[in-house]
């Protein structure tokens, strides 16, 4: 079995039809990883988050942002945003399936020494510490009563620093940000969640999650995605970026976890 990992999809379905065309993908035989946000701003996020469904076990992902935010709606709690481009799935006939399927992915994936995750991890957590917290907001969205209010809660930059003692939602709300929504952050994970600015353009006394020397998962190889403001680019040892702004005008990127090989291809 080959798995082949992929950027950020948002909506993006013949880019990522090409990229699997090219390699010959076979369901069943390979298998798909995805960093999250599948759907999104671009312009068939229905027929991808189908496609991605129809994959079955050949496909896994974790959520992203946007996801997350496709969840909210579907629950009632959050009303679209202008740029949105989610109405053909909340009014699609095959909505609740899809959206079931969608919110029993989790928010990593390990694999051997692989890690994968929408947006990173922060320095302060190991691996086994990242893949609890995960596991704990994936039995929250699986027990319906406290997904409804995992989603009330789930917006807002507050809390910014990772506290043991934290519970409740503020606490599923923190560790939502760290792994779907970080950029920046300090050496001891505060984050800073208002720049969408290049790695090398920090806001004053915060650096990208994945440059603090002494992060704790620093040993594992890290899948992710978000930052389109990347542009892909290497940024380090055990580090793989996905996010190459497929939906901003740039490729989509897809990479051969067995030799490292991308393939890009535009929208």
């Amino acid at each position: 079995m080959t798995i082949y990992a992929v950027g950020d999809l948002q909506g993006c379905l013949k880019p990522l039809q090409q990229l699997l065309k090219k390699v010959h993908f076979e369901p069943g035989k390979d298998c798909l990883w995805s960093v999250g946000d599948i759907v999104n701003r671009g312009p068939d996020s229905l027929d991808t988050l189908r496609f991605c469904h129809q994959l079955g076990t050949s496909f896994q992902m974790v959520l992203g942002n946007h996801d997350l935010h496709l969840l909210a709606i579907a629950h009632g709690v959050r009303a679209p945003n202008q740029n949105d481009t989610l109405e053909p799935i909340l009014k699609a006939p095959d909505r609740d399936q899809l959206l079931n399927w969608l919110q029993l992915q989790p928010l990593v994936i390990a694999k051997d020494n692989w890690l994968m995750v929408h947006a990173g991890i922060p320095p302060q957590w190991s691996r086994d510490e990242a893949l609890t917290l995960a596991s704990e907001i994936g039995r929250v969205l699986r027990q319906p009563e406290q997904a409804s209010a995992f989603f009330q809660a789930m917006y807002g930059d507050q809390p910014d620093q990772w506290n043991d003692r934290l519970s409740g939602q503020i606490r599923w709300r923190l560790i939502t940000n760290y792994f779907t929504r970080m950029r920046f952050c300090s050496a001891s994970g505060q984050l800073e969640l208002r720049s969408k600015l290049p790695p090398n353009e920090p806001p004053p006394g915060y650096a990208p999650w994945y440059s603090h020397p002494h992060r704790r998962a620093r040993q594992s190889k890290i899948i992710f995605g978000h930052w389109a403001a990347m542009q892909g680019q290497p940024c380090g040892s055990n580090l793989f970026p996905m996010d190459t702004g497929c939906v901003w005008g740039g490729p989509m990127r897809l990479m051969n976890l067995d030799t490292g090989d991308c393939l890009h291809q535009r929208l």
